[in-house]
């Protein structure tokens, strides 16, 4: 019974250390899923902190499965982005291990928008959940099927890591 008190003190103490962004400096690593119509692939960001409520980063998303009729290749499948978010987790104040994250990407694909949340459950470890969605597509009137993976409503999902 005292093992289990311990155990339980020290998960209580460790959960309440958690923050889910930090400010200046923070290091966040994600990766998981990313979800959409005619293809399924990986995603990855590297997003740093400039300030208490923002953050700079890349992106990253390779899509996997597509389907036959898209017929894309190695650069069709692979996208890469810069970033722009605003941490609006200490601003909402809902939980310090709770952080909504909307913001502005762009790559050689398209000009868009994100909006995205995280939670963690340890210092080091949360999951987190993001929609991304073209504002701008680079050709808009001329884009081939396999412009169509990257130029669409996305749904990313996975883990996420302080560094």
């Amino acid at each position: 019974m005292k093992k289990l008190l311990v155990l339980v003190t020290m998960l209580s103490v460790s959960l309440a250390n958690a923050q889910a962004f930090q400010g200046e400096g923070d290091n966040k690593f994600q990766v998981g899923a990313n979800l959409q119509d005619a293809a399924t692939g990986i995603f990855v960001s590297y997003d740093y902190g400039l300030g208490e409520n923002m953050s700079v980063g890349l992106v990253s998303s390779y899509a996997l499965s597509v389907h036959d009729a898209i017929n894309a290749d190695f650069g069709d499948r692979i996208d890469v982005k810069a970033r722009f978010n605003a941490n609006l987790g200490s601003i909402l104040n809902v939980d310090e291990n709770f952080d909504l994250y909307p913001g502005l990407n762009l790559s050689f694909k398209n000009f868009g928008g994100h909006i995205g949340a995280r939670y963690f459950f340890s210092q080091g470890f949360g999951i987190f959940t993001e929609a991304a969605f073209p504002i701008a597509k680079y050709d808009a009137n001329d884009l081939r099927p396999a412009d169509y993976i990257h130029n669409q409503f996305v749904v990313n999902l996975g883990a996420v890591f302080n560094l």
